[in-house]
């Protein structure tokens, strides 16, 4: 029931927005979802499923948005500047994105754990969100590999892979530098520039 789902999560997402975690009662998600609160216990479980799923589900759409990002550009550098500037843009509008790639869980969000949970479920996307979840320095790895895979394909004058591993991960610390300190005129962009060696931008 994909859609029932969607809803569901997106229901918890909207109270999350107006209240602590703590106060997300599962029978008002289900009522802003049009489903019974039966439907939403057969889709999640429990609440920590539904927070897992709601993790899991932001995760992927800031990863979505990293592969938007890289597919922007054909220049190295124009395609690295707009990955940080998604990062760090994505970060400063979505909690739970913020939440994950800094490891800074506040008192409002759901902190479910990092790693795997047993999960007896029949429903194959609650079983993924039942399965470890990425830690900051994860994310970190995962947008830098996916950055490389991009960006290393065989055009001439490409930087060696390991430099450009070094310049794709700078460009994902900058970005996550920004969620926490946001910067000043120029914004992401300036700096990542700065940064960036010449042959990559």
């Amino acid at each position: 029931m994909p859609a029932a789902r969607e809803s569901l999560l997106d229901a918890a997402y909207t109270a999350l927005a107006r209240r602590p975690w703590s106060a997300v009662r599962m029978v008002d998600v289900a009522a802003a979802a049009g489903v019974s609160r039966q439907t939403l216990y057969n889709e999640f479980g429990s609440k920590e499923g539904l927070a897992r799923a709601l993790v899991r589900r932001e995760a992927d759409a800031y990863l979505a948005g990293v592969e938007r990002a890289l597919a922007t550009h054909s220049d190295a550098g124009e395609r690295l500047t707009a990955t940080a500037e998604w990062t760090a843009s994505t970060a400063r509008e979505n909690a739970l994105v913020r939440a994950m790639l800094t490891g800074c869980w506040s008192e409002r969000l759901p902190s479910p754990t990092l790693s795997a949970v047993p999960s007896s479920s029949a429903v194959p996307a609650q079983r993924r969100a039942d399965g470890p979840l990425p830690s900051p320095g994860d994310f970190v790895a995962i947008v830098r590999d996916r950055a490389v895979a991009v960006l290393s394909g065989p055009a001439v004058g490409k930087p060696e892979t390991s430099e450009l591993a070094r310049s794709c991960e700078l460009v994902v610390r900058i970005a996550l530098s920004c969620v926490a300190a946001p910067p000043g005129e120029g914004g992401v962009s300036d700096l990542v520039r700065t940064a960036l060696p010449r042959q990559t931008v």
